[in-house]
C-alpha cells in the first residue's frame, strides 16, 4: 500500500481495473463511513437510459469517454461520496485532474491472473470481447501509468473486500474530511 499527499477529503474515489472490486468494496466502505455509494458507470447507463455495451455498439467508445466524463463531472460535485469508477475513467487527463481535485484517490489493483478469474464470465464489459487473457493483458499493460495518480495503492488479489475496507477506513480516519 502507497499513501501521499494530505488534503481534506471531500469523496472517496476508486479507481482501477475491471475486476479489481471497485463495486464491492466502494458499497462495504460507504456502508461503514455512512456516505452516500456511486458506481459511476450504473450512473452513465441511467443517464444514458441504455447499457454500456448498446452505447459502444451504437455509438463507439469515443461517445462513451465523453459521456462517462461529463457524469463524473456531475457526480463529483456532491461532496461525501465513495464512488467506483469505470475502469477506463482514468484514461482523460480532464477526469484523472477531477478525481485528484475533487477527492482521495485509492486505486486497487490486482494480478492478470486475478482479474482473468474474476471477469471471464462477465457478459457486460465490452472490451473483453474475444480472447479475455490477451485482452485483460493488453489492456492492464495499456493502462498501468494511467493509475498512477492515486493518493493510495492497495493489490487486493489475496485480500477480502472487507479487509480492504478496513484499511482504507483506517487511512481515512487519519485524514481531515470536507464536512460540506
Amino acid at each position: 500500500m502507497i499513501v501521499s499527499e494530505e488534503r481534506p477529503i471531500k469523496n472517496l474515489v476508486l479507481i482501477g481495473f475491471m475486476g479489481t472490486g471497485k463495486s464491492t468494496v466502494g458499497q462495504l466502505l460507504a456502508e461503514k463511513l455512512e456516505w452516500t455509494f456511486i458506481d459511476s458507470d450504473a450512473a452513465l447507463v441511467s443517464r444514458e437510459g441504455r447499457s454500456i455495451p448498446d452505447i459502444f455498439s451504437s455509438d463507439g467508445e469515443a461517445y462513451f469517454r465523453n459521456a462517462e466524463s461529463r457524469a463524473l463531472a456531475d457526480i463529483l460535485s456532491r461532496n461525501r461520496q465513495v464512488v467506483a469508477t469505470g475502469g477506463g475513467a482514468v484514461l482523460r487527463e480532464e477526469n484523472r485532474q477531477l478525481m485528484k481535485g475533487q477527492g482521495m484517490v485509492v486505486a486497487l489493483t490486482a494480478t492478470a491472473e486475478a482479474i482473468i478469474e474474476r471477469v471471464r464470465q462477465d457478459t457486460n464489459r465490452p472490451l473483453l470481447q474475444g480472447d479475455v487473457e490477451e485482452r485483460v493483458t493488453s489492456l492492464l499493460v495499456e493502462r498501468q501509468p494511467a493509475y498512477r495518480f492515486a493518493d493510495v495503492t492497495i493489490d487486493t488479489t489475496d485480500l477480502s473486500a472487507v479487509s480492504i475496507v478496513e484499511m482504507i477506513a483506517g487511512l481515512i480516519e487519519q485524514k481531515p474530511l470536507n464536512e460540506a
